[in-house]
């Protein structure tokens, strides 16, 4: 029997993923939790053999929760699961130690395929984001460049981007430059949307 962990925060799409994978004959679904920075502990204390985790959730995103469960319960594989397949995603979860990475709309049979496939210790990657991945390559920006980016995102003017990053004005114009020409964008806007779409921003 596969003990299996879901951690998703939309609380209808948690429970259909626990009805529809609860019904395989060697599931078991052992708990559910609907933040990111829920997952260890739900981990610690249930021990289940894979944990299904959503990219995109409060408190911690679902990548550093794998990060995390991967150094502190390695023998728990992790399938990440998510409705936004993009590139930088993928790269960056397969890196914190995931084992499998694939979308939301995946049929349920498959998606309990990939569960059996992650608890035996092979790897499942979605085909299409795969050649996506490989296709657009790492992100060109620095960790700064994205620190800037992203609070530029939440439409930050350069004064409050400034402040909330700790640095001056002249600078958080520099790297918003930089993003600029390196994303191929004419605006911030436009630069942020494009790091966004390929899950460079995370």
């Amino acid at each position: 029997m596969i003990r299996l962990l879901i951690a998703d925060d939309q609380a209808l799409v948690r429970g259909a993923l626990a009805a529809l994978l609860g019904l395989e004959s060697d599931v078991e679904v052992v708990a559910e939790v609907g933040r990111g920075d829920e997952v260890l502990a739900a981990v610690v204390r249930h021990r289940p053999d894979v944990a299904m985790l959503d990219v995109e959730m409060p408190g911690l995103d679902g990548i550093s929760a794998a990060a995390l469960v991967r150094a502190k319960v390695p023998e728990c594989r992790v399938l990440m699961v998510t409705t936004f397949g993009r590139p930088g995603y993928l790269r960056r979860a397969l890196q914190a130690g995931a084992t499998g990475f694939v979308v939301k709309d995946t049929p349920a049979p498959q998606l309990a395929d990939a569960v059996r496939r992650v608890a035996s210790g092979l790897r499942v990657v979605d085909p299409t984001l795969a050649a996506e991945s490989l296709a657009s390559g790492e992100s060109p920006l620095t960790e700064r460049e994205t620190d800037v980016l992203r609070a530029a995102a939440g439409g930050g003017t350069v004064a409050g981007i400034a402040r909330e990053l700790f640095l001056s004005e002249g600078t958080v114009r520099n790297h918003l430059s930089s993003a600029i020409g390196k994303t191929g964008a004419s605006t911030r806007a436009e630069a942020a949307r494009i790091a966004e779409e390929n899950g460079w921003l995370l």
